[in-house]
């Protein structure tokens, strides 16, 4: 996987256009001073666990003893639900469920919305799969990042620009984008245990 490829999987997993609705949702209560004081801590707390999940992935397999195998199709299955989910939302609560009341702090904006499970997983298979690539993986994560900061911190903008119904066609596309490499992702995977067990 190239660090571009990388890259444009961890921004389609973080989701940025299907956040705009929950995050504008969450900020609703908030004063409109501290909206974007919010959204940049929220999203720099995202960065720092997407960073921590990069740079200790292998030693985290290595403690709970998983191959790379085991991270490829259960990363894959992750993946794949979360594709499911935005193609055919819930009704209610968006992808992430029903939000609480005041001012969120690290969920659900933080984690599970921009760091969420299906991240951490993608950053776990990388680091194990091609170990001497951090650089590069780290390089990905920032620019996927970065992509999602800008068009999180522009939601009220794009919200008005686009509209909801543009959004949620987008954000479906998105999905099945992200059905179609969790499919590979999750046959790479069961093709490399077959092979070890042959």
């Amino acid at each position: 996987m190239t660090t571009l490829s990388a890259g444009i999987l961890l921004f389609l997993i973080m989701d940025p256009l299907g956040n705009i609705p929950l995050f504008l949702a969450l900020l609703k209560d908030v004063p409109p001073q501290r909206r974007r004081k919010v959204m940049v801590r929220e999203l720099l707390i995202a960065l720092a666990v997407l960073i921590g999940f990069l740079l200790g992935g292998q030693y985290i397999l290595k403690v709970l003893q998983l191959r790379q195998e085991s991270v490829s199709i259960g990363g894959g299955i992750v993946l794949f639900l979360i594709g499911i989910r935005m193609v055919f939302p819930p009704v209610e609560g968006g992808v992430f469920g029903k939000q609480g009341e005041g001012e969120p702090f690290i969920v659900p904006m933080a984690i599970p919305g921009v760091a969420g499970p299906s991240a951490m997983a993608a950053l776990l298979l990388l680091t194990n799969s091609q170990p001497g690539r951090t650089a590069e993986w780290g390089i990905a994560l920032f620019l996927a990042w970065l992509a999602t900061a800008v068009i999180l911190l522009s939601s009220t903008f794009l919200f008005k620009w686009l509209g909801e119904s543009v959004l949620t066609a987008l954000e479906r596309l998105m999905g099945m984008l992200l059905i179609a490499l969790s499919v590979q992702m999750f046959l790479t995977g069961l093709s490399a245990y077959l092979h070890i067990a042959v």
